[in-house]
């Protein structure tokens, strides 16, 4: 974590940036993975200095997402990715206000309203040069590889700082997982189109309400637990299915023996991944956005090259193509709000993370300025 400002507190901090006002304390509370074991601490740690290209947010919503569970959990891929980092504030996916500007900064006002491009990218690298910056070959995770967002106020890259004045909190919080919907969804053309949305978590659901919202013919929406398939039904899904039955021959049955057009795949589950391939109609495409948990073999003549599909790997958003066709949805009526089903304060974190390792919620919000 960033050390103390020079001298120490708030007087240091607005001699040499421009600040919204005097009124940023010395210090903050802050969710800490601290030690190479489960769980996290809040910690009262110095609020951070913002840098030259930095800006200093004052943090009104975060949510959690499954990287942050992870790192939660302390399981193999966060003891391998996270574990010369500690410690480490943790957390991405983020809306505050705009305090203080750092040297170089300005262009973003005091005062406003921002989401957070949580990809650091370097911007140097032949993937940045050439329009892939969402690949970048040098690539660094805010609340990975750099302290994050579950804290009372965080640092940011200026240029990574996206302004959501006129959203929620809460709604300019997820517009970063909701790009990773909006990228998977329209990687290519989708109106008219018919499609299958496997694995409805918050992203999957996300991508259900998306799908209808931007014209898809058919959207079928499948999942293994009941209250996922429940709230899918509620963003729109005109079919729903038991993600443990056989949804390629309720598809098949459903689509004139056809299939679908497009199928976005949300779940990393090895049984959806292979239903994936099985109902895209020849010629589809598959989106494939979930991470399985390891290795998956696949007959590649026949799943892929034969039958002519596309198939797109979908990692993070697009910088920042993404981003405005995330906020024109939502300047235009796309509503995902009930997809938030918790808001608690930070102090309340254990059971955040409970609600979402059961898996019984759909996107849980922390509020890092309530106790």
């Amino acid at each position: 974590m960033d050390d103390a400002p020079p001298g120490g507190g708030s007087a240091a901090l607005i001699s040499t940036v421009s600040a919204l006002d005097l009124r940023i304390p010395k210090t903050m509370r802050a969710l800490v993975k601290a030690e190479p074991r489960a769980g996290a601490e809040l910690r009262e740690v110095p609020v951070p200095r913002p840098g030259p290209g930095e800006v200093l947010i004052r943090l009104e919503a975060v949510s959690l997402c499954g990287t942050d569970l992870h790192i939660y959990r302390w399981d193999e891929w966060a003891q391998g990715r996270l574990g010369k980092y500690l410690p480490r504030i943790f957390g991405h996916e983020m809306a505050g206000r705009v305090v203080a500007h750092g040297p170089g900064t300005g262009a973003v006002p005091l005062g406003t309203r921002v989401a957070a491009e949580t990809h650091l990218v370097d911007w140097t690298c032949y993937q940045c040069r050439t329009g892939r910056e969402h690949v970048c070959a040098n690539l660094k995770i805010l609340g990975v590889d750099a302290d994050g967002a579950f804290a009372e106020y965080m640092t940011l890259p200026e240029r990574n700082a996206w302004p959501s004045e006129g959203l929620s909190p809460e709604i300019a919080a997820i517009q970063e997982p909701m790009g990773n919907a909006v990228f998977a969804t329209f990687v290519e053309e989708i109106t008219t189109a018919t499609v299958a949305v496997l694995g409805c978590g918050p992203i999957g659901l996300m991508a259900v309400a998306i799908c209808k919202f931007a014209g898809a013919s058919r959207v079928f929406a499948t999942d293994v637990m009941p209250h996922r398939r429940e709230m899918a039904a509620r963003m729109g899904a005109d079919c729903v299915l038991d993600g443990a039955g056989d949804v390629e021959a309720e598809i098949r049955r459903e689509t004139g023996g056809t299939g679908v057009d497009v199928v976005l795949e949300m779940s990393g589950a090895e049984a959806a991944v292979h239903q994936a391939f099985r109902i895209a109609t020849n010629g589809g495409r598959v989106s494939l956005l979930g991470v399985p948990s390891r290795p998956i073999t696949l007959d590649f003549s026949d799943a892929i090259i034969f039958r002519g599909l596309r198939v797109y790997g979908i990692t993070g958003r697009q910088l920042w193509g993404t981003w405005y066709k995330t906020a024109a949805l939502l300047r235009e009526g796309l509503d995902v709000s009930p997809i938030i089903t918790d808001r608690l304060p930070l102090s309340r974190y254990a059971e955040a993370f409970d609600l979402l390792a059961q898996g019984v919620a759909g996107k849980v919000v922390l509020l890092p300025q309530e106790g």
